[in-house]
């Protein structure tokens, strides 16, 4: 139901089902399976096949050759390790779209065409920008759709938690984390206060419900001492952007569901991806799903007049947010003026670690 933190670290093993002698036609066995596949049991997998009918959809996993290395020159594997990458490799990788002012903007091609890695942890897509720092993502070439048994291309979809009632579970408490923008502090803050609850003696699910699908923050949650990691994969998106709005609750709402029914869980800790003015954040937190979930919001900032403009933002929805962190806290003056002017605490990392907070949050 749930992934275990520990699960995420299982040395070069693979997390998913491998049927000793049977290798799918034309699918090589030392294929690098992105993270965003670590649910998909490779023996799934019947044989690779070029259709040319069928449109790429988000989720269909796909096996594509890397072509030009440039900005990734490694893959989270469906392990969790980083895998070097070279020239003629082969990926099993999941088409998604992505949203990442800092990094790229990426779209899903509309047929098996030369495209790009856009994310390490195993998404192809057609890049359509860049940040300026950045080199343009590895382009790969994809060379055939994972097909099943019954001729079906292989979707992360099928793979995804399945729907729970809330009828009868404990009503555990869910302090969702939102920011500004994307490195503004989040997953920092959201790891902060897993550190800090679970030092206080609760058991803390952490869970990343948007976003790009990488293991860079369930890893993070997993060494602050997370009980259970969860995020948008294992609810069947290999990432949220474009995906409609009413799915993305659903997704939330699932992944929430599923730790309230682990009996190992206390109190989850969200993240939610990007900023206050990306579409599919502002839909979601204006939500009656978000409303009904969530008892608190601490809002990470960069600095003080974006943590003034997000503040304000939240109470336009009727949100009031218990505190302000993230990276505008390594600045005593930025930390002042948030403070001053929002009437919103302003906690620093340390503040959060402590078990202290959890007087603040429960």
């Amino acid at each position: 139901m749930s992934t275990p933190a520990a699960q995420l670290f299982s040395g070069n093993q693979s997390n998913v089902e491998r049927l000793p002698g049977y290798e799918p036609e034309g699918l090589p066995r030392n294929a690098k399976w992105g993270f965003v596949t670590r649910n998909v049991p490779t023996g799934d997998a019947s044989h690779i096949e070029a259709r040319a009918d069928h449109r790429p959809q988000s989720g269909d996993l796909v096996l594509a050759r890397v072509e030009k290395i440039a900005q990734h020159t490694r893959i989270q594997l469906n392990n969790s390790r980083r895998s070097l990458l070279y020239p003629g490799d082969k990926l099993v990788v999941a088409y998604g779209n992505r949203y990442a002012p800092d990094q790229f903007a990426a779209e899903i091609p509309a047929s098996l065409d030369r495209c790009h890695l856009v994310a390490a942890g195993g998404i192809a897509a057609q890049a359509v920008s860049k940040h300026d720092r950045l080199k343009w993502p590895t382009t790969i070439r994809p060379e055939g759709f994972l097909i099943d048994r019954q001729g079906e291309v292989l979707n992360l979809r099928r793979y995804a938690l399945a729907a729970q009632s809330r009828r009868g579970l404990r009503r555990k408490p869910v302090i969702a984390v939102l920011g500004t923008s994307m490195n503004s502090g989040k997953t920092t803050t959201a790891a902060a206060l897993v550190k800090g609850l679970s030092a206080a003696g609760y058991r803390v699910a952490a869970i990343k419900a948007t976003g790009t699908g990488s293991g860079n923050d369930v890893w993070s949650y997993a060494d602050a001492g997370a009980e259970v990691t969860l995020d948008f994969t294992d609810a069947g998106h290999p990432s949220t952007y474009r995906i409609p709005q009413l799915e993305i609750q659903a997704c939330f709402e699932r992944l929430i569901t599923a730790a309230r029914a682990d009996d190992s869980v206390d109190v989850a800790v969200v993240e939610i991806a990007d900023g206050m003015l990306h579409f599919e954040t502002a839909d979601l937190v204006n939500s009656m799903a978000f409303r009904r979930e969530v008892k608190h919001v601490v809002f990470a900032a960069g600095e003080a007049m974006g943590a003034l403009a997000g503040i304000e933002r939240l109470r336009q929805a009727g949100i009031k947010p218990l505190a302000i962190s993230g990276l505008l806290t390594a600045s005593a003056l930025a930390a002042s003026e948030a403070q001053a002017h929002s009437g919103v605490p302003v906690l620093t990392k340390s503040e959060l670690e402590a078990p202290s907070i959890a007087r603040r949050v429960l």
